[in-house]
């Protein structure tokens, strides 16, 4: 029997609609962005890939659920509901709310981290990274080689390097460790899983050394989809199953609601030790609210409660990793190159190999980013030297091996339709790949300048040349071919009139 086609597990109730600006108007909102996709207003994009965070649709439960909202400022009753689900489905003792995931990495940080720590982890994310810093801490990175190598297949590249971790903590001594922080589907690797092989292992060592795990479990539960699909013996169990086992080998956790969680704003921290999490109640109130609503509206916070329920069903997390798989084997049979395998989030441009000409310090993925956007409407996000941001101590631009675009795939928002237009708009941009052009630092923020920093093109005003207008223009050394500046025609120009 052939294989039947596949459907979203959801129908649509409710359409939210879409335009398509013209090339002309795209180029004029790149550069008044800044050639920054962060800073292109939302009603100028036309496939928003820029983030899953807080982007999902929500469900006709979620949106019921919100008109039962407790606005008490104490004890409100949607909190209650919030705890018990995080306790039945993470299993931690102790939940509370933030507004957001970068509130729980706060308050994690102020709470363990004193000035001079170390904190491992495998491979960093930029809020927490800067939180760890902020507080005082350094962060290594002790994740497998195999995570920096864009083309290896190993499964889980999200692992822990064991050899590189007993370094760490040989070097920095146990004692100036706070904890461990372990990031599942870790996103600057291409949202590469972590197993439970490796997780195992790292909780026993821990134990030896007396040092505690901290989670973030932010994509846990796609990290528990990627176990049951590809680890010995975990087929046949549950996601539910997998997701409590493997918070069961942390000590806590941060979450950030606004992915795995399905809604638009929220998260929490979760402790098992009573006497820190009192410790971190107390500094909630005064960061981020009283220790029941955590910058909550009880209506967000009875949402987050359901679509934690929803977030763990089987159709849901196949579907959503599905979807994202689908997009990136189009890329592959294409020759796109990409961070393979295929992750859970998003699938992640290799923007260091499809922009050879452009010098690492021209920064290559924030230049195909824009360069994406001004092609097709389209928008993603870099993920590369400009997210690594600038070393401490010489203040030199830290270069990490990943130089990467982010097509993120909110859950239940495309259909796809929209991916086959995402996947035929990047290979319309890889064919021309030779006319992206460099860019160079015009407004550059201390903190996360990803968010808000500024550039300009190397050379000329744009960011995407015209045929024949070679690589060597596009990098700032002409090549002598200039002939004009002919549009680049998109794939999505095909579909839409005013492209």
């Amino acid at each position: 029997m052939s294989r039947r086609s596949w459907a979203e597990p959801y129908k649509i109730k409710m359409v939210e609609p879409l335009r398509m600006m013209s090339r002309a108007e795209r180029e004029e909102a790149i550069e008044a962005a800044g050639f920054n996709t962060f800073l292109v207003p939302s009603r100028a994009v036309y496939i928003d890939l820029l983030t899953d965070s807080g982007t999902s649709a929500m469900s006709d439960r979620q949106w019921a659920s919100m008109m039962m909202g407790d606005e008490a400022y104490a004890g409100s009753e949607n909190y209650f509901h919030l705890e018990e689900a995080v306790r039945r489905h993470y299993g931690y003792r102790n939940v509370i709310p933030t507004h957001q995931g970068r509130g729980a990495e706060h308050i994690l940080s102020r709470l363990l981290i004193k000035p001079g720590d170390t904190v491992p982890g495998n491979m960093y994310f930029t809020t927490t990274k800067a939180h760890q810093e902020l507080a005082g801490g350094r962060f290594v990175d002790v994740i497998g080689d195999r995570a920096h190598d864009p083309d290896d297949e190993s499964p889980f590249k999200g692992n822990i390097d064991l050899f590189k971790l007993e370094r760490v903590v040989k070097e920095a001594g146990a004692a100036r460790i706070p904890y461990v922080c372990v990031q599942c589907n870790v996103n600057m690797a291409g949202g590469q899983p972590i197993s439970l092989e490796n997780l195992r292992a790292v909780r026993a060592f821990c134990d030896r050394h007396g040092i505690r795990i901290m989670l973030d479990a932010t994509r846990a539960v796609e990290n528990a989809y990627f176990i049951q699909q590809r680890e010995a013996g975990q087929s046949e169990r549950s996601i539910g199953d997998i997701l409590l086992e493997v918070c069961s080998l942390s000590d806590g956790c941060t979450n950030s609601g606004k992915k795995d969680c399905l809604v638009n704003i929220g998260g929490f921290l979760c402790l098992n030790d009573d006497a820190l999490a009192e410790e971190a109640r107390n500094l909630v109130v005064v960061f981020e609210g009283l220790h029941t609503y955590g910058g909550l509206a009880g209506r967000d916070m009875e949402a987050m409660a359901i679509g934690i329920e929803e977030s763990v069903q089987q159709d849901h997390i196949r579907a959503r990793i599905g979807q994202v798989e689908y997009l990136g084997r189009l890329l592959i049979k294409a020759g796109v190159p990409i961070v393979r395998p295929i992750g859970g989030h998003g699938v992640f441009l290799n923007a260091a190999k499809m922009l050879p000409h452009v010098p690492r310090e021209q920064f290559p993925a924030q230049a195909l980013a824009a360069a994406l956007y001004v092609e097709s409407g389209v928008r993603a996000m870099e993920r590369g030297a400009v997210s690594a941001g600038r070393d401490h101590a010489t203040g030199a631009n830290l270069y990490p091996r990943l130089e990467l675009v982010r097509l993120t795939i909110p859950r239940r928002v495309y259909t796809q339709a929209h991916m086959d237009v995402t996947a035929e708009s990047v290979i319309e941009l890889a064919r021309h790949a030779d006319h992206v052009v460099g860019l160079k630092f015009t407004h550059e923020p201390k903190h996360l300048r990803f968010f808000q920093a500024r550039f300009a093109p190397v050379v000329g005003s744009k960011v995407l040349r015209g045929h024949g207008e070679g690589a060597g223009c596009a990098s700032g050394r002409c090549c002598g071919a200039c002939r004009g500046s002919s549009r680049v025609v998109s794939a999505a120009s095909t579909l839409n009139p005013g492209a």
